[in-house]
């Protein structure tokens, strides 16, 4: 799935509910399910780690359609396929 697939698919599902919730709340449950992938990680367990991967994306994604943001044009500016400050592939900088 492409990532404007997904994010089409969020919005779709859940920006009824989204927009009822609230950026701030949003924003909320995305540092719940990361600490849920802390936890996850911490007990090594992969099944745990994949399931709050995906919890994690989602609800950036949730956030992302509620603040009007093209996630694929937020990660094309961010990451060219280049790092940003050496311009290598693979980076060769220290940052």
């Amino acid at each position: 799935m492409e990532v404007a697939e997904f994010q089409s698919l969020i919005r779709r599902l859940y920006m009824e509910k989204d927009r009822k919730r609230g950026e701030d709340a949003t924003l909320l449950w995305l540092v719940e399910e990361v600490g849920e992938l802390l936890e996850a990680h911490r007990k090594r367990r992969r099944e745990g780690i994949e399931e709050e991967i995906a919890d994690v994306i989602a609800w950036v994604t949730s956030y992302a359609n509620l603040a009007g943001i093209d996630v694929e044009e937020a990660l094309r500016k961010k990451y060219p396929g280049r790092c940003r400050y050496c311009n290598s592939v693979p980076c060769e900088c220290e940052k």
